[in-house]
């Protein structure tokens, strides 16, 4: 079933009126017609809506849908997992959004490492940011989310020093020396998490094609961050992220 996501001045009682995009995608690109469903997210809370009437104006779209039913979304993780992701050559945060977002990402914060080759342009930032933020939206449509991640603006590596900090757990992937393997650290430090329980915040900090340098991963460790290992290879910095939150929904949600 179609997914759309709104805001609360978009539900009146039992009335969902969607505009804009959101209008036109139901109308022009599915084709749908009055009396076939959709669903609406809004606050955590997902819609069963019939859809009742279309605009005529093709300029200023909007759609009528009346509610049916309604429950609490079922389709969050029972943690809050943030992912600092350092910038990658080419657009392959584009897809590291996509991806984490389909993984359970709560949130996604591109940062400036020592080894990044790609930096941010102060000039360009809000454009990138609005666009990539579109990605998330569009990730979590397609794949069911009960909400939007929010993708934030480039950071410097101290903002991620000092952000991640106040997680209950952060994770830190690093190639080099010391570091723990994955699945004892979330044995040890998060041993159980229920939907029923608080949802604790997890930090995953992922480098860019160069990885970390050995200042930056001494940092982190001063900071009291769990150094973690990925296992015998060494993934690419577009594979890590999907990769360590899919070992969370194994461990947490399966």
């Amino acid at each position: 079933m179609p997914r759309f996501f709104i805001q609360t001045a978009e539900l009146d009682g039992e009335l969902v009126t969607l505009h804009g995009d959101d209008a036109h995608h139901v109308a022009y690109a599915l084709r749908l017609a009055a009396g076939e469903h959709i669903s609406v997210c809004c606050d955590g809370v997902v819609y069963d809506c019939v859809l009742e009437s279309f605009s005529s104006d093709k300029s200023r779209p909007w759609v009528t849908a009346r509610v049916c039913a309604a429950a609490p979304s079922d389709t969050e993780p029972p943690y809050e997992a943030v992912l600092y992701q350092a910038l990658p050559k080419g657009d392959k945060l584009d897809t590291i959004i996509q991806k984490a977002v389909e993984c359970g990402a709560s949130r996604v914060v591109p940062f400036e490492s020592s080894r990044c080759i790609a930096r941010a342009k102060p000039e360009a930032e809000a454009r990138k940011t609005e666009r990539r933020q579109r990605i998330a939206e569009e990730a979590a449509k397609q794949c069911g989310r009960g909400m939007i991640p929010e993708v934030l603006p480039t950071v410097t590596y101290r903002d991620v020093l000092e952000r991640a900090a106040g997680a209950d757990l952060v994770l830190f992937c690093y190639e080099g020396q010391g570091t723990a393997p994955l699945r004892k650290t979330l044995v040890e430090r998060l041993p159980n998490i229920s939907q029923d329980s608080p949802r604790p915040r997890i930090a995953v900090i992922v480098g860019a094609e160069g990885g970390f340098s050995p200042e930056e991963a001494a940092e982190a460790k001063e900071k009291g961050f769990e150094m973690i290992g990925l296992g015998k290879r060494i993934l690419r910095c577009e594979t890590a992220p999907s990769f360590v939150l899919s070992c969370l929904s194994y461990q947490y949600e399966l």
